[in-house]
């Protein structure tokens, strides 16, 4: 039987697979959410930067992780979206 992931190990799987300049997991061991800032995701369409995210995961993805809902920036994008990603503002 496999641990639950808390947003720590969450950050780290995905640090450890994916070159990032940030990346901020918060969550409750069954829903979380990622605030992910990489160079990798340039010209990359929301789709494919998650399959990104998905494949530094790997079989964490499928095995323990139930819910992940993902903000994902390149370093620019994160820019003009504030010092937070953007995570806290209303889109104005």
């Amino acid at each position: 039987m496999s641990q639950m992931p808390t947003p720590e190990s969450i950050r780290q799987a995905i640090a450890q697979g994916l070159s990032c300049e940030r990346v901020d997991v918060d969550g409750d061991g069954h829903h979380f959410q990622a605030l992910i800032i990489s160079a990798a995701f340039e010209g990359k369409s929301r789709i494919d930067r998650h399959r990104l995210v998905y494949a530094a995961l790997g079989e964490r993805m499928r095995q323990e992780i139930h819910a992940l809902s993902m903000r994902t920036l390149t370093p620019r994008e994160s820019q003009h979206a504030g010092a937070d990603g953007g995570k806290h503002h209303s889109g104005n």
